[in-house]
């Protein structure tokens, strides 16, 4: 017997990935894989990162040669260093095709300059025909909108840039 009267309506891989997710809540989990045959099935709970954090991962091996990072880092340092001041980035919660409005000819929900508070919606990931809303999780002002509409994602591909609040 379903748990919700309109979950007898829906397909029985929807149902499940619906059940799969009420767990995670409950249990507070950041991550579920499943194999089961042919069929897999990978959630994973939205997270937001510094955009500074890949600069951090750079820098600890040129801390044996200090002479030799300053010579050689800066070039590759120019291309991340604006970003770090962008502050934090909003990441793919999950696998889908990103859409930047709720309808083809519906406004996009944020763009360049657009506030943004944890529950504002910023896109719609479809996955499996199933349209999931991503609130932005943080406060700030969007800097850089890093996908285009309709462009398939990846689960914590960087989606926008926002500059905090």
């Amino acid at each position: 017997m379903p748990e919700h009267p309109t979950e007898s309506n829906e397909p029985r891989d929807v149902r499940t990935i619906r059940h799969l997710v009420r767990l995670m809540k409950r249990y507070d989990l950041t991550a579920i894989d499943i194999i089961e045959g042919p069929t897999q099935i990978r959630l994973r709970r939205r997270g937001i990162e510094v955009v500074a954090a890949p600069p951090a991962v750079a820098t600890a091996p040129s801390a044996a040669s200090p002479a030799v990072a300053a010579s050689a880092a800066p070039p590759r340092a120019e291309a991340p260093a604006p970003a770090a001041p962008a502050g934090l980035v909003i990441e793919s919660p999950m696998v889908g095709t990103f859409y930047a409005a709720s309808a083809p000819d519906a406004p996009p929900f944020v763009s360049v300059g657009s506030v943004v508070r944890p529950d504002t919606t910023v896109c719609v990931i479809e996955a499996m025909k199933v349209f999931t809303e991503i609130p932005a999780g943080l406060s700030g002002t969007i800097t850089e909108v890093l996908v285009k509409n309709g462009q398939p994602v990846e689960f914590g591909q960087p989606l926008f840039h926002v500059n905090p609040a």
